[in-house]
């Protein structure tokens, strides 16, 4: 393949830049820009550190710092490599990378690293896209779901069910083909446990698709409640600094405000509405309008009353709204002022819908969002069990949906007495939507649109 050459570091200014290099002529590309102090970079051990010299086409230096390379096939492309380690500054960073292009490489396009990794056999298609996962990351259980993806969690378990249902097929197709050998006919009952197993592991996995999208893209959650509630107080409290204006003038907030933040472990998308309440004011009212469109789309709600002013007429029409959200949390804010006098809610009080959790909080006392964040991570449980097995994309979704179509196509031909070519037809199709989740089996127009997401460097 032609050289690539990319900066992997990110923009800005850093005290230290990394530039990528891959390909047929890395080293030679290499050698022509990188000037150590004893022999050339061809000649170095690999995976060495190397300080030297990088010169433009004219010879005049640009920068002194490290190299290293990777010969093939041990690196992550899978082609020999080279990394040149220098100075962050973005011009001193963009002057190497265009000595090196003077030099024979080409820019790489995004994500053209790893996907040569995946074209080289070097990844699986669910260990590509754990990079991408990985890079994105905005939590701390997306962040290590990624890794365990990335070291084969994810594939192992495909490939449990995809050699499985290969076995059969190939044993069937061995006895059909070659009747004068000795193979072992393929029996009914090792078909139907090799389709209950796989029926099994695809529908336990496709279960986790919801539990992978919470991880990679949280939970769009809405705070909803009448003016002076402490919406917005929570808001600042929960992100870690003033996102939102808070003062003691009812109807402050206006617009709706959003942010991102870990709760209790789980990736909340915030959205701070503007008191729900009846109001002439033109702007206000826009307001609280945005606030209910909001509560519609949103997948938890927590609606916060006044600890101190206790439940009231606009309160129970706060609940109702939050009540029609998948689930809501009833949150008596300000605990730090009433002295452990909590206001009694009656059942009656409270919407059809009944809250997931009711608790008492506080945004300026220590301790004082625990309640919430425990009620958040009961909801939405995120432990390590099956880190590395949950599926985080509609692609990954898709695949394992018709896997499992597929297979449920082959029991029911196995329960009706359908002869083992017939059966197997179907679970063919499972092992070819199988063969498309791991990269087996994929179209270079869907190669190129998963790779075509990844930053340039990568």
């Amino acid at each position: 393949m032609d050289t690539i050459a990319a900066i992997s570091t990110a923009s800005g200014a850093a005290a230290i830049g990394v530039i990528r290099i891959s390909g047929d002529d890395a080293f030679t590309v290499l050698d022509r820009v990188f000037f150590p102090a004893g022999k050339p970079m061809e000649q170095q051990e690999n995976r060495t550190m190397v300080y030297g010299e990088m010169r433009d086409s004219r010879g005049d230096v640009i920068d002194r710092g490290l190299a290293v390379r990777f010969t093939a096939p041990n690196c992550y492309t899978g082609e020999n490599s080279a990394e040149l380690y220098c100075h962050g500054a973005p011009l001193v960073l963009r002057l190497v990378l265009e000595a090196l292009f003077a030099a024979g490489a080409r820019q790489a396009e995004a994500g053209e690293f790893t996907r040569r990794a995946f074209l080289n056999g070097r990844m699986d298609l669910t260990e590509a896209e754990a990079v991408a996962d990985l890079l994105t990351a905005e939590s701390t259980a997306a962040a290590k779901n990624a890794a365990a993806q990335l070291g084969g969690a994810l594939r192992r378990r495909i490939e449990a069910v995809y050699e499985r249902l290969m076995d059969i097929s190939a044993r069937f197709y061995a006895v059909v083909d070659y009747p004068d050998e000795d193979i072992e006919d393929l029996s009914r009952e090792e078909i139907e446990s090799a389709l209950k197993f796989a029926e099994l592991e695809l529908t336990e996995l496709l279960g986790s698709f919801q539990r992978g999208r919470v991880l990679k893209q949280g939970v769009a959650t809405v705070l909803l409640g009448r003016p002076n509630a402490g919406k917005s107080s929570l808001l600042n409290a929960l992100v870690g600094f003033d996102r939102a204006i808070v003062t003691d003038i009812a109807g402050t907030t206006r617009d709706t405000v959003e942010e991102k933040a870990e709760v209790g472990g789980v990736l909340l998308r915030l959205i701070d509405t503007a008191g729900i309440r009846e109001t002439e004011d033109t702007v206000e009212r826009m307001g609280v309008e945005r606030s209910r469109s909001a509560a519609e789309s949103a997948e938890l709600a927590i609606a916060l009353i006044d600890g101190e002013a206790g439940i009231t007429d606009e309160d129970r029409g706060v609940l109702e709204l939050a009540s029609r959200c998948e689930h809501w949390i009833l949150a008596v804010s300000k605990s730090d002022k009433l002295g452990g006098n909590v206001p009694l809610i009656a059942h009656a009080q409270l919407p059809e819908k009944l809250p997931a959790a009711c608790v008492q909080l506080s945004s300026v006392a220590r301790d004082g969002l625990a309640p919430l964040e425990d009620a958040i991570r009961a909801l939405y449980p995120l432990g390590s069990e099956g880190r590395g097995t949950l599926l985080t994309n509609p692609r990954q979704a898709d695949a394992v949906t018709r896997a499992l179509h597929a297979l449920q196509r082959a029991k029911a031909a196995y329960r009706a007495g359908l002869t083992p070519d017939a059966i197997l037809t179907d679970a063919e199709d499972a092992i070819s939507a199988l063969g498309e989740l791991s990269g087996k089996n994929l179209r270079e127009d869907l190669v190129h649109a998963i790779f075509s997401r990844f930053c340039v460097g990568k």
